[in-house]
């Protein structure tokens, strides 16, 4: 985007010390989260509803956990010192030095292949692995994931960060994975992939990264090629890192109790290329986030999303200039434009109760007629989403014994537009919640560290969803265009084909070296269905070995 290079350019080229993100990781980010519920109170370091967190604002903030005595068991010193250590560029760990450095050169720290730490260059090399192997009771072959790759990150001068992340990755993946890609031709996560094995595999390259700078003491600028997630829960109904990578250009002001986040991303709009050129057509999605700090237990978030596209072939087919003011209400721009955008509205909230419990929750609103919600009238275009979680550390007295549950609720038809590229998508996946909408969803999780190098984690999750069929739309897919709705009133969540999904995940993961890990995973997915596609039964055991990445989850 042109326009992007030009607000880089004039950017100013004074900048203050500048710290990377830390990658997205469910097991990486609970070790964060976890000692703020145990406070009871909203620590001011990191706004958790707002993902990535920087590697500075981790160190700054377990080191004040530390301080408050919230690291008590030997499990939880052993996090202390493993989130420390991995951002040692700012914690100057002392346990993270080497006593065998090897060749002299390699892993002179413990959590880096190679660095360097000088004046003018902080940089940290790091090799990126994953190798698992697994058993599918619906297939024949093996189960198998091969990646490969390289990670790269610091800062020059100490005033600009870099992070690159690069890997070439096959697979052949779990039953049910495949049985979605027969509907939607992409691979969850992903996004341009080949065919590997005669067909039975994928093969696909993955790439991230970005640039990042302090404008000002509390304005982070940030541009690149990434994901982001917004949110509390496991879920997140209105910013999810399920879809692949965007381009993006994010702005960041964090003052006094507040965080505003501004961000423009170019996304994928479909995966067939437009007739007449070599290219697939693009959308762009812009989002603002104001979150505030209430007191010290209490955090209120409000936000604003628009969907635009000069590529869709039944909107504007202009690019919306006016989306890109970081401080306007999108729906008024919308308004002034014809309404052929998808503008979506909502809220999020966080509440540290007592100390080691936690209530969160979301809602989204996609459109609505009050007249229509008092009615009761189930009418198509009262399109809205709900969430409602809590979380409880050191459950029942036991130290590292962390629960969370979590509901979630999408009307038919939220997401999706009556434009071609409107929906709330990027690659023809889900920008939001990966199973898109029309479902209710029951999750809970059991995450256990017995030791500081051994973590258990146990899903259970429990679905009713209704799907679409080839010749119906009732609103769960959300690529599909609201003008082939099935019905203006009358709609309910769960319409059309009923399917329930119970899904229950056991996986124990030990770090025997520094971000090098081995899993030991058990999955049963019980699918029941009238639609016989949808009613069939999975049980899968696996096993893998990763080092400096995180888990590749399917969950839905």
């Amino acid at each position: 985007m042109r326009l992007i290079l030009i607000i880089l350019a004039i950017l100013p080229p004074a900048c203050l010390a500048q710290s990377t993100y830390a990658p997205l990781n469910d097991d990486y980010y609970h070790l964060v989260d976890r000692y703020e519920v145990k406070s009871g109170q909203i620590m001011p370091h990191v706004f958790t509803g707002v993902k990535p967190y920087k590697r500075s604002d981790i160190v700054l903030f377990v080191d004040s956990a530390q301080q408050l005595g919230l690291f008590e068991s030997v499990t939880d010193e052993f996090n202390y010192n493993y989130l420390r250590n991995d951002n040692w560029e700012w914690s100057r760990s002392q346990t993270n030095e080497s006593t065998r450095p090897v060749l002299r050169h390699f892993y002179k720290k413990r959590s880096d292949f190679f660095f360097v730490d000088s004046e003018d260059l902080d940089l940290h090399i790091n090799p990126v692995l994953y190798l698992g192997a697994g058993k599918d009771s619906r297939r024949g072959d093996m189960l198998f994931t091969n990646t490969r790759g390289v990670e790269v990150r610091g800062m020059v001068d100490r005033k600009v960060g870099f992070y690159t992340y690069l890997t070439d990755n096959q697979a052949l993946l779990p039953s049910y994975v495949a049985d979605q890609m027969t509907l939607n031709d992409v691979v969850p996560h992903e996004g341009f992939w080949k065919e590997y094995k005669e067909g039975e595999g994928v093969d696909f390259l993955q790439a991230r990264g970005y640039i990042t700078f302090e404008a000002t003491r509390h304005i982070n600028l940030q541009f690149g090629h990434d994901r982001f997630f917004i949110g509390n829960g496991y879920r997140s109904l209105i910013f999810s890192d399920f879809a692949p990578p965007a381009l993006f250009l994010k702005g960041n002001v964090r003052v006094w109790k507040f965080n505003y986040l501004f961000l423009i991303n170019q996304m994928v709009a479909d995966n067939e290329v437009v007739s007449g050129t070599k290219s697939y057509p693009h959308k762009y999605n812009a989002f603002h986030h104001l979150s505030l700090n209430i007191g010290k237990k209490f955090n209120l978030g409000i936000f604003e999303s628009v969907i635009f596209g000069p590529d869709d072939p039944l909107g504007a087919n202009e690019f919306r200039f006016d989306y890109l003011n970081p401080i306007i209400f999108y729906r008024a721009i919308e308004q002034q434009n014809g309404s052929s955008d998808n503008v979506l509205l909502g809220m999020d909230f966080k509440w540290n109760v007592a100390k080691r419990f936690s209530l969160y929750g979301q809602f989204l609103l996609d459109e609505f007629v009050i007249d229509n919600i008092r009615e009761g009238n189930g009418w198509w275009a009262n399109k809205f989403g709900v969430q409602a979680g809590g979380k409880y550390v050191d459950a029942f007295g036991l130290a590292n014994l962390d629960l969370q549950g979590e509901i979630n609720m999408v009307r038919p038809y939220t997401y999706a537009h009556s434009t071609a590229h409107g929906s709330y998508s990027s690659y023809r996946q889900p920008i939001a919640h990966p199973l898109g909408a029309n479902f209710t969803e029951a999750l809970g999780i059991l995450r256990y560290q017995p030791v500081g190098r051994l973590n258990i984690t146990a899903t259970l999750g429990v679905i009713n969803i209704g799907r679409d069929t080839a010749t119906s739309n009732w609103g769960s897919q959300i690529l599909r265009n609201t003008s082939t709705r099935q019905q203006e009133f009358n709609n309910t969540i769960g319409q059309g084909v009923s399917n329930d999904i119970l899904t229950g995940n056991l996986t124990a993961s030990f770090q025997f070296k520094h971000n090098l890990f081995i899993d030991a995973s058990v999955l049963v997915r019980k699918s029941e269905s009238a639609a016989s596609f949808y009613d069939n039964n999975t049980a899968i055991t696996s096993v893998a070995l990763r080092w400096n990445i995180a888990q590749r989850l399917y969950g839905f």
